[in-house]
């Protein structure tokens, strides 16, 4: 029997693209209890000023919306607990060690499902100052402009 290895994308942390740099990503599981990934499955999380810690050598995704099951009574969970993130313990320590050494922090960037499992893309990123931002919204602005004089000159030719 073959396992599926499609890729459904959930939802994504749009806001951590414009406030980080995002140096390296990498892939955790996450742990969750049944009523949370149906919830999940339609929709219902968010990741807005979401983060991640290591604590006492485990990973945790903190700020981590995930709405409350509809049908689902006395089984569902706090919206905002803390979830534990699911990776190789040397993985964990290099994190952690990077992120003391050299000011990363840890921002999960999408959620998505990787055949029937649940997966958490997250990115070691460094923070972006003011004129960052600026220069990247300066360069999407001149790059629409030039695709849309592009497409104008492709329309009339």
């Amino acid at each position: 029997m073959a396992e599926k290895t499609g890729i459904k994308v959930i939802t994504q942390n749009k806001k951590a693209w414009h406030d980080y740099f995002i140096d390296e990503k990498y892939e955790a599981g996450i742990e969750l209890y049944g009523t949370e990934v149906k919830s999940i499955r339609g929709g219902g999380i968010n990741l807005k000023d979401s983060y991640c810690h290591v604590k006492d050598g485990e990973l945790y995704a903190i700020g981590i919306h995930v709405s409350p099951y509809e049908h689902g009574n006395i089984f569902n969970r706090e919206p905002l607990r803390d979830r534990r993130l699911l990776m190789h313990k040397k993985e964990i320590m290099k994190l952690q060690g990077l992120m003391t050494q050299k000011g990363y922090t840890l921002i999960p960037l999408q959620v998505y499902f990787k055949g029937s499992r649940l997966k958490v893309e997250i990115g070691l990123c460094r923070g972006k100052k003011l004129y960052d931002k600026r220069d990247s919204i300066a360069k999407a602005e001149s790059d629409r402009e030039i695709e849309r004089r592009m497409k104008d000159r492709t329309y009339r030719s």
